[in-house]
């Protein structure tokens, strides 16, 4: 308890100075960024149109160029999001520093499953530290886009496939990494929602759509946020790709919005001069052949005016007088993660795993000494189980590194096994083995870990399907036919099948990716020194094939022969040509130029057919059974909710609608719930989703404890797009209100209306 309290100490320090330097002291993310403007002006007037080209581009892998002239230091990117990633060279290849090892924190999708702004802010706090540490000015991340297929291969670093939970983590880590001295790089800008093709991908999306869903997050991260950078996406949106969409990032970006920060494409996202010239971008990663040369060829023809140049320069500079430099000398010369961040990365995982499944016992099961005290398998009770057996492939395994994707170089990483072992101690006897079925026969409980690895969920590339791989469905079966008390966890970024799983374990835990601290944490919640209080990010579905976009028909993209563009460019070891038809990969040690050629000229539409009926919204207003509902999440504890109200019976647009009930702790140990407020419209006229988030809160409540929550909802947040009106607008009539502990857990129902203006 002493760990916890003080972590809760931290917290309330640094997130009520947040608070108090936004509002008091200092402006705004994006009007603090504009205060520098005088200084910035004087400054671009003595720079040559070379010098100001020179900083539109990169000058390393991982940096772009400063004023060196005029004093003025380059920019230093950290690629994230999950931890501030080892020093590399070209084609990020590792420089074998031995100062440069960083925290691993859990991935995106486990951060999602605290559904906890103040936990994203101290995760933020922890990663912006440690950038600082390293000398770092941006991390590339977080990464917000929704997840909109199951099979998406960054499942496990984007956050939900909800945009109003998306972006209420983005604020917190968002907020929190800036306080701590570091800029974030909002990505990927926009639409960004599949591996396969991402390079030339046409992500074909209706306006209504595109803000209320996939821009959200984004949206949060900018206005509330005060986000500094934002990287645009491979793909293309509606026809242009990102790294030269006008619409995106002038008009929406910086003209919606009012962002006044610097745009940086992914690496290799970068498609032509005058494209990113006018289309919003401000710096080139990598290379010089679009945003150099050809641009001060482009202006001196007269092409592209000089003033475009100078605002692209303010935008960067406005960044360079944000962020303060760490000289040289004082970067890297200590350890990166220390205990501190350690412990926020043990707290995330805490709040994260999620308890899917926690059976009622048979009576003869019952009746058994290792049950008498509990009618469930969870948690495990040391006093009376004194043999288990730890069993599956992913008992060992190590999830910092892998696949294409950013990693962490770590200074230890606890596995499911290590976990175990460290809090049985001598209280039990622990069996293991990832092959031998034989070891369950005469444990009194099989934990069974299995999941998926770095290698099977990457980035560039989507997975084939959902199901366990490496034959663990079958190795599940025949460990419930030897011992029935089968307790298994999944460890995995995204959503897996457990069709099988689901029928062959008394319990059931999805553990995630969950950072340095993931056996610690998991063995915490398995022995139950902590309650489990995750909740899921998004939906798990009973099979694949009901999914939007399959269902649909729209992914995967036919016809798709390609490697994937940043893997062919800049990762030649992990370069691969591959077909939708064809699920084997052919190496390939060096792109050729027809190749890179392909890839460049083809583009796939990925048809957005589904519009806002993303994830739960989907399986709701189909009526689609799922396996696990978007926000399910168990305790071992049950939580009372009661007399719901409203504030009023009649709202107006200025208006936050105030909703409270009672929430009681009925069990007998200290518990945290995640309480949801969804929201419906029985009498609309324009479509929407059977109930939409629009609120939520993480509640923490003593054995016994009972309190009165109140959540609040602005009518502006239920505010659609009109298109016929290109703008904003608010439909009237009533509005349900639905709360409870998942989207397939309503405990309360209320009723208002919306008065919409004439």
């Amino acid at each position: 308890m002493k760990k916890l309290f003080s972590m809760k100490q931290l917290f309330l320090v640094l997130y009520a100075s947040s608070l108090v330097v936004t509002s008091c002291s200092t402006p705004s993310g994006q009007k603090l960024l504009a205060s520098h403007d005088r200084d910035i002006n004087s400054i671009i007037a003595q720079m040559t149109l070379e010098e100001k080209v020179e900083m539109l581009h990169s000058k390393t892998i991982m940096s772009s160029e400063g004023v060196p002239r005029l004093g003025i230091q380059e920019i230093r990117y950290a690629d994230g999001p999950f931890a501030i990633r080892e020093e590399v060279g070209d084609h990020f290849r590792p420089l074998g520093w031995e100062t440069d090892s960083a925290t691993y924190y859990p991935t995106g999708s486990a951060l999602a499953a605290t559904w906890s702004e103040e936990m994203a802010y101290l995760y933020g706090s922890g990663i912006g530290t440690e950038g600082r540490r390293r000398g770092k000015d941006l991390i590339l991340g977080p990464a917000i886009n929704i997840q909109r297929l199951p099979v998406g291969g960054r499942s496990y670093e984007y956050l939900s496939e909800d945009p109003f939970l998306s972006a209420r983590l983005t604020v917190g880590y968002t907020k929190g990494a800036q306080d701590a001295g570091t800029g974030v790089c909002l990505k990927h800008f926009a639409v960004n929602n599949q591996e396969l093709d991402r390079g030339t991908v046409n992500a074909v999306v209706d306006e209504r759509t595109l803000r209320e869903i996939y821009l959200k997050p984004f949206e949060a991260g900018v206005r509330e946020g005060g986000a500094y950078s934002v990287m645009t996406a491979y793909n293309k949106v509606n026809g242009t790709y990102c790294s030269e969409n006008a619409h995106l990032n002038n008009e929406i970006l910086r003209g919606d919005w009012g962002f006044k920060g610097l745009t940086v494409s992914d690496w290799g996202g970068t498609h032509s001069t005058m494209g990113a010239a006018l289309g919003g971008l401000d710096v080139q990663m990598t290379g010089d052949n679009y945003l150099g040369p050809a641009l001060i060829d482009s202006v001196k023809a007269g092409k592209v005016p000089e003033s475009v140049v100078d605002d692209k320069v303010r935008e960067i500079l406005r960044v360079r007088f944000t962020v303060e430099p760490v000289p040289s000398d004082l970067a890297n010369t200590g350890k990166t993660s220390m205990p501190e961040q350690q412990q926020i990365a043990y707290q995330v995982a805490t709040k994260s795993i999620v308890l899917l499944k926690n059976e009622l016992l048979k009576n003869e099961l019952l009746n058994d000494k290792l049950f008498k005290n509990s009618d469930r398998i969870l948690p495990i009770n040391l006093e009376q189980v004194k043999k288990i057996a730890v069993l599956g492939p992913r008992i060992s395994t190590k999830t910092a590194r892998g696949g294409v994707g950013a990693g962490a170089k770590t200074p230890y990483e606890i596995t499911a096994l290590q976990g175990i072992l460290d809090r049985v101690g001598e209280k039990a006897e622990v069996v293991s083995s990832e092959t031998d079925m034989e070891l369950a026969r005469n444990a009194d409980v099989v934990i069974f870990i299995g999941g998926t690895t770095r290698e099977q969920e990457s980035e560039g590339r989507d997975r084939q399907d959902i199901f366990l791989p490496d034959g663990q469905d079958e190795m599940l079966k025949t460990l419930a036919g030897i011992n029935p008390n089968v307790v298994t966890v999944i460890q995995s970024g995204g959503p897996c099948d457990l069709r099988v799983a689901e029928i062959c374990s008394k319990a059931l835990v999805q553990g995630w990716w969950n950072g340095l601290e993931s056996g610690h944490a998991l063995a915490d919640i398995l022995f139950g020194n902590i309650a489990p209080s995750g909740k899921l990010p998004f939906t798990f579905p009973v099979k694949l094939e009901d999914s939007p976009a399959y269902a649909l028909g729209t992914y995967p993209q036919v016809n798709t022969l390609l490697a994937d563009l940043f893997a062919s460019m800049y990762r030649r070891d992990r370069a691969e040509s591959r077909s939708v038809s064809d699920s084997r990969s052919v190496p390939e040690s060096r792109p050729t130029p027809e190749m890179m050629a392909a890839i460049r000229n083809y583009s796939p539409a990925a048809e957005y057919s589904e519009g806002l009926l993303v994830g739960y919204r989907w399986y709701d207003t189909k009526n689609v059974p799922v396996m696990y509902a978007f926000g399910h999440g168990l305790s071992y504890v049950d939580f009372e909710y009661s007399d719901i109200k409203v504030g009023h019976d009649h709202y107006e647009m200025d208006d936050v609608i105030k909703v409270s009930f009672n929430l009681a702790n009925k069990g007998d140990m200290d518990a945290e719930e995640v309480v949801q407020l969804y929201v419906s419209r029985p009498d609309a006229s324009v479509d929407w989703p059977a109930k939409e988030l629009k609120a939520f809160r993480r509640i923490p409540l003593a054995a016994g404890q009972s309190c009165r929550v109140t959540l609040s909802v602005p009518v502006e947040d239920l505010r659609f797009w009109n298109i016929g009106k290109n703008g904003w607008d608010i439909e009237g009539g009533r509005l349900g209100i639905l709360v409870g502990s998942a989207s397939d857990d309503i405990r309360l129902n209320a009723e208002c209306s919306i008065i919409a203006a004439d």
